[in-house]
């Protein structure tokens, strides 16, 4: 099947070995970074500091970077999916990112995982399989993510799930809106660097 082929590809072929230590750091890095990253914003620059009390940009950013990474170079759709699906329930469990609207995260859920399913799938399939320009591969992926969070958001609050005005409505419009696009957009952007990094050491960089 095409998708089958498609989630057995990489982008650079690794040892069995290598393979499983990069799907492990991958996925504590996204199961841990909504855990961790705003307890460090907080300690580091105080509770009431600007990035503190904006903690999801940069634990959205680190997340979609992970998402990318293994949407470019870990074989397999059972394991991607699995990593998918853990930033999202440890930014829940946790509480530090969505605060007072934590709740009403939970159900987001199945939009927050299909639209990082799309996006991960995207990057695979055309920029590893297509062998497309990463550009190319990075803007449709970007926008599909944040049309379906932001869809299923707007869904939510149509069905009266979610609030549709209040703080808590503003809080969630933001956070599955605008700050998906933003950290979706920076993190494109830094694994566009991990990525020639990995691509020059095993000598592929011509190919991008």
């Amino acid at each position: 099947m095409e998708k089958e082929n498609c989630f057995n590809l990489n982008l650079v072929d690794l040892s069995k070995k290598a393979e499983i230590v990069e799907t492990v750091l991958i996925a504590i890095g996204a199961l841990l970074t909504p855990f961790i990253v705003p307890q460090l914003l907080q300690l580091i620059f105080g509770k009431t500091s600007f990035i503190a009390s904006n903690s999801q940009y940069v634990v959205g950013s680190i997340v979609n970077i992970a998402l990318i990474l293994a949407g470019i170079n870990i074989k397999g759709y059972k394991k991607i999916i699995g990593i998918i699906t853990l930033p999202s329930i440890s930014a829940i469990c946790s509480g530090f990112i969505f605060k007072t609207a934590n709740i009403y995260t939970v159900y987001m859920i199945p939009a927050i995982w299909l639209g990082n399913f799309a996006f991960v799938y995207l990057y695979r399939k055309i920029y590893v399989e297509k062998k497309k320009n990463y550009i190319l591969a990075s803007i449709p992926a970007i926008l599909v993510k944040v049309a379906i969070i932001f869809f299923g958001f707007n869904l939510l609050t149509w069905f009266g799930v979610i609030p549709g005005e209040g703080k808590i409505f503003q809080a969630l419009q933001l956070s599955m809106g605008m700050n998906q696009l933003v950290t979706a957009t920076i993190a494109a952007i830094v694994s566009a660097g991990i990525v020639a990094g990995i691509k020059a050491k095993k000598g592929l960089y011509k190919k991008a």
